[in-house]
């Protein structure tokens, strides 16, 4: 008997896909020098990114008017993310593979890291005016507690600085490897948790999808082990 309302199993409910497979034969070194090699990319993030925020502000005057995000600019958009996470996934957090990202804005099977985003068909227009400042805010503020440094003065002559949590995490489990040739799973997982929490956010507060993030960490390589 068919079920009353059949679900299709072989698509995710979530319209923001992150994935990032962790190399079980990563280099106990390589993540040494890895954001060294990767300055070729920040150079270039650096300009994709000028255009992106170019781009945001167009699709705001977009949606505004027409309740659409214009599809080039989407998948412009959907590749500049897709881009930074790679390079992301590859030098800093969480340093899960010792294969050098592509020069692509494209989805790709064959690598490691991957962002995939729904387009939509239909924007609120009213939202376009409040989510990317106002109702993101709750989510900046947690994110910050995982992302954000800090620096603390005590009087004019001494004061207390702190890393991120993630870079800390990343920090350790790259050490772990070094000594054991073995990444820590769970620190892994909770990376890739922050990691999500951060794209999924960065994909609403640029407008780009209307449905709210959720409040967790979905920690694991890939969005399927989590729903």
């Amino acid at each position: 008997m068919e079920p009353e309302n059949p679900v299709d199993l072989g698509k995710s409910v979530n319209p923001v896909r992150v994935r990032g497979d962790l190399d079980p034969a990563l280099s106990r070194w390589m993540w040494l020098v890895k954001w060294i090699l990767a300055i070729p990319h920040y150079i270039v993030l650096f300009f994709l990114h000028i255009a992106w925020a170019v781009v945001t502000v167009i699709a705001f005057f977009a949606i505004l008017f027409t309740g659409k995000y214009p599809r080039g600019m989407f998948d412009f958009s959907v590749g500049v993310l897709r881009w930074g996470w790679r390079v992301a996934f590859y030098a800093w957090s969480p340093v899960g593979t010792d294969k050098y990202p592509p020069f692509s804005l494209q989805s790709s099977a064959d690598y490691a890291a991957d962002v995939e985003v729904d387009y939509p068909e239909r924007l609120h227009r009213g939202l376009v005016l409040v989510k990317w400042w106002l109702l993101a805010i709750p989510h900046y503020l947690l994110i910050s507690a995982f992302v954000g440094g800090g620096y603390m003065a005590f009087g004019d002559d001494y004061g207390v600085s702190w890393m991120p949590l993630l870079s800390a995490l990343t920090v350790i489990a790259v050490v772990a490897l070094l000594f054991t040739a073995v990444y820590p799973k769970g620190l892994f997982d909770f990376a890739m948790g922050v990691n999500r929490w951060v794209l999924r956010v960065a994909v609403y507060s640029s407008l780009m999808r209307d449905e709210y993030p959720p409040f967790r960490l979905d920690q694991g390589a890939r969005e399927a082990e989590n729903n």
